[in-house]
């Protein structure tokens, strides 16, 4: 059986996933997203302690069972997101292992896993009976992760906000499902229902929907950051280092001129004696998003945007039908 046919994702209506991301995602957004029928992740980086995230835990346990109880109907898994690479850092370890003590004793379903080498964490998560998709950006990562016995990839293509990679979606995705049999997430530049139905053709099971869900009225983004992203076009997005101790990610660039930086000299002046740079965080200052914000003209609420993403995943599907007949009709 796979995996995605048993229970934890018995209630979702849409192959989708909206992604966790720090300083965005918060227990409103999720519960919504998982009512809505999709699946979450609850960004465990968002959570000013360990303590304040088992509270989210508990709040989208408690609500997402009543909406059951009240409706009759499943809602969608939600995950855990956690950093597989805490262990650097003395402090970061820590606060790692309360947060996984926490989703032990609750029995997580999922664990979303980002950074550092995820095969312990498996162990653990297996442990008590669930299962983990871990974030790659390129190939090797995806290797990587498949070495250490994860039970998904999420695979972040070219175009996709903050730490995403380079590589394109076309090459991505069929090069990890040669040696990968599990769950492919794929994410990337995808804010719409034909979007997530190409996801799937090109063989993912999952699509990973980031950037777009930023723009909805249960995220927990400033009001000023869902504007700019309305306002912003795919020309605006700028892959950097400048801002992330040397890893690149893409910023508006709106947002970079809005904090006193000039997008085009950002090489020059992001040097290690200029103050300015600590003084202006990414994520709570210099503001992250894809490409596919070039496809963002409204903040709706989370269940108005998968109603209309279920709509547009619906055309997609008869409108490709319609014309790969079209196409063999011409053929004969």
């Amino acid at each position: 059986m796979r995996l995605l046919d048993t229970e934890p994702f018995s209630g979702m209506r849409l192959p989708l996933v909206a992604a966790p991301m720090f300083l965005v995602t918060g227990p409103d957004i999720v519960i919504a997203a998982c009512k809505a029928g999709i699946m979450a992740g609850a960004a465990s980086a968002s959570a000013r302690t360990a303590e304040e995230y088992d509270e989210w835990l508990a709040r989208i346990t408690e609500e997402l069972a009543h909406f059951e109880t009240q409706t009759g109907r499943k809602p969608g898994p939600y995950a855990a997101n956690l950093s597989a690479g805490a262990g650097k850092d003395g402090q970061r370890a820590a606060l790692f292992e309360r947060q996984l003590e926490i989703c032990k004793r609750r029995r997580v379903p999922i664990v979303i896993s980002v950074g550092g080498a995820p095969a312990d964490l498996v162990k653990e998560v297996h442990g008590w009976g669930g299962v983990v998709f871990h974030d790659a950006t390129s190939v090797r990562h995806a290797e990587k992760a498949a070495e250490a016995g994860v039970d998904g990839i999420n695979l972040i293509a070219g175009g996709g906000g903050g730490h995403a990679g380079t590589i394109n979606p076309f090459a991505l995705v069929p090069q990890v499902r040669r040696f990968f049999g599990g769950v492919i997430v794929l994410g990337g530049a995808i804010s719409t229902g034909s979007g997530i139905l190409a996801s799937q053709a090109l063989g993912a099971d999952l699509c990973y929907m980031g950037t777009r869900f930023i723009a909805t009225q249960e995220s927990m983004a400033p009001q000023a950051y869902k504007d700019m992203l309305v306002s912003a076009e795919t020309s605006d997005i700028l892959y950097t280092p400048a801002f992330t101790q040397g890893v690149p990610c893409n910023f508006m660039k709106s947002s970079i001129r809005a904090n006193g930086f000039d997008p085009d000299r950002l090489s020059a002046e992001a040097t290690p004696d200029n103050p300015r740079f600590a003084e202006r965080k990414p994520w709570r200052d210099i503001w992250a998003a894809g490409h596919g914000v070039g496809l963002i003209q409204d903040v709706p609420t989370v269940a108005q945007l998968v109603d209309r993403l279920e709509e547009e995943y619906n055309v997609a599907i008869g409108s490709l039908g319609t014309r790969a007949k079209c196409f063999a009709k011409s053929l004969a």
